[in-house]
């Protein structure tokens, strides 16, 4: 079987979810099923890192597309001459996107199409979208969703979002849940003893300064404004050492955290890392007090899972899959609330047994989640979309 892929989000040093899903998934699918091809299909030069093993052929295919309007071109133009000319079985995208109808040559051989939709919050949320994406995204992604042959998704909550949504047959949809990479894993400092190196020359790690953490792209779901309204009530609340870091990238319509930050009246014990490596993103998520994900939709969470690897305590919102990922490993607040982040934040703070509680019952439930299991998933889903009708 010859599966072309749609790799146009593996991009060196910028993966962000769909990007390591991509990459965690095809690693093993690849790897584990030499007896298939794959046909890598780039939208710019790639990295020799993403040619997993021998049965993968790497292809560029322009243009670049990083705009709605080269959306179009890529998917509708340029990619059904690829599939003219390889000829595929199947097509992958594990970011959803598929090609239509538009382009294709007469005569060409057919082949069966799985789409990865890991959530439509588009659909719920679209104001927090850019204009030209937004227009796309609600023209597009019902017609792909139709036009799939399968479609995965990443949690229960999506998969009941796309059917409904969509009005698609739930047995037409499969859940690949998301994984956790291997770096993270628990730091060997006792939990008290964690926290930033920010002691005096000559200090160690029982002067460091204990700091909650956010991990995640600065866009306006993440809910990051409320988050620091949050800490700055917290800290009003309670006297301490406590800081908070957002490590994350700016993306779109970030005023709003801008103007919040700007009002808060401790906004220097917040601290913005910006990007960081994944090594980077495990120290600093090893040494955190609690992570704090609240954003107010996700198809499924990743820094939960991540946080759980590390026996970090969880703190993450009552809302969309959220509740689905973290089990009874987290402690749910409600997103829209600023007073309940900060009750989170202040139990989490005073009350050591329901840290250890959570990290032990993290223990248990991040033993669902593996990238080990998603490629094993995601491979009975291409079987199932590869079979007989």
């Amino acid at each position: 079987m010859l599966i072309a892929v749609n790799t146009r989000l593996l991009l060196k040093d910028k993966l962000e979810g769909i990007g390591w899903f991509t990459y965690e998934s095809l690693k093993r699918i690849t790897k584990n099923h030499p007896e298939h091809q794959f046909l890598f299909l780039f939208d710019r030069p790639f990295s020799e890192d993403f040619i997993f093993s021998d049965n993968i052929s790497p292809v560029i295919v322009g243009p670049p597309s990083r705009h709605p309007f080269l959306w179009y071109w890529w998917f509708e133009q340029s990619l059904p001459k690829v599939f003219h000319k390889y000829e595929p079985d199947l097509f992958l995208s594990p970011d959803g996107f598929l090609s239509l109808s538009a382009g294709y040559p007469a005569g060409m051989k057919k082949f069966k199409s799985l789409a990865v939709i890991h959530d439509l919050n588009f659909e719920h949320y679209p104001q927090d979208i850019p204009f030209l994406a937004r227009k796309y995204y609600k023209k597009y992604f019902p017609h792909y969703a139709k036009k799939a042959d399968r479609i995965a998704t990443v949690s229960e909550y999506s998969k009941q979002d796309i059917s409904k949504f969509y009005k698609i047959s739930p047995e037409k949809i499969d859940v690949v849940y998301d994984g956790a990479n291997e770096v993270f894993k628990a730091s060997p400092n006792p939990l008290l003893q964690r926290g930033l190196k920010v002691s005096p020359e000559g200090g160690d790690l029982e002067g460091a300064v204990p700091y909650f953490l956010f991990i995640g792209a600065l866009s306006p779901r993440k809910n990051v404004a409320r988050l620091l309204q949050a800490f700055d009530e917290f800290k009003k609340s309670e006297s301490s050492k406590m800081k908070l870091i957002i490590a994350g990238e700016k993306m779109f319509k970030t005023n709003e955290i801008e103007t919040v930050y700007n009002k808060m009246q401790f906004k220097n014990d917040v601290i913005f890392t910006g990007r960081l490596g994944i090594a980077d993103l495990k120290d600093i998520m090893a040494n955190a007090f609690s992570l704090v994900f609240v954003p107010y939709f996700e198809g499924f969470g990743i820094p939960i899972l991540e946080a759980m690897y590390c026996d970090v305590p969880v703190i993450t919102s009552n809302v969309t899959s959220m509740p689905e990922v973290a089990g009874n490993a987290a402690l749910l607040v409600d997103p829209f609330s600023v007073d309940s982040i900060k009750d989170g934040m202040l139990r989490i703070y005073k009350d050591e047994a329901l840290r250890k509680q959570l990290i032990l019952n993290g223990q248990k439930q991040r033993e669902k989640f593996s990238w080990d299991k998603t490629a094993e998933k995601l491979w009975k889903c291409i079987e199932k979309t590869e079979a007989p009708s």
